[in-house]
This record gives C-alpha cells, structure tokens and sequence, in this order.
C-alpha cells in the first residue's frame, strides 16, 4: 500500500495539540514553525511546535477522514494516542 498522506499532531508551546495533514511532514512542521503566510493560524501564536505524531494513509480522503476523527477525540484520547506512538 503506497502512503502518500501523513496525519500528524503538533504539541504547541502552549501544551494544546494541533492535528492535520499533509504529504511532506518535515516540510509541513517547519512552515508551522515559521513566520510565512503557510503556518496555520492556530499555531502561529503558540510556537514553537513539536511533532509528537503521525500515520500514514493512502488517499487524501482516508487522511482527512482520519484527521476528523481524531480533532473529535477529546484531549485526554489526543494524548493517550500521542503516548502509544512514543511507545512504538
């Protein structure tokens, strides 16, 4: 199965958790730690950030089906799957 799309979730400086997506993660990380026009609005006020997950999906509709899966999850979901990753 090819994975061209990674999910990932961000903690912020501010201890919050930002998830999206995209096709190049390190790319993706370091324009949110930037101060161009590509970071997202939400963590432009909470840098830096730090990449503390990801999963691959093979479409952009699995990722984004994924991705809104995982911002309805409360924090407290957010976290235990960020703790099973760094587990990995």
């Amino acid at each position: 199965m090819k994975t061209d799309w990674t999910i990932y979730i961000l903690r912020c400086s501010d201890n919050s958790l930002y998830t999206g997506i995209t096709k190049n993660i390190a790319k993706r990380v370091e324009e949110h730690n930037s101060d161009g026009r590509l970071a997202a609005k939400y963590t432009r006020s909470r840098r830096p950030v730090l990449l503390v997950y990801e999963e691959h999906a093979a479409s952009r509709s699995d990722a984004t089906r994924r991705e809104l899966e995982i911002k309805r999850m409360g924090k407290k979901a957010k976290e235990m799957l960020v703790q099973s990753y760094k587990a990995k």
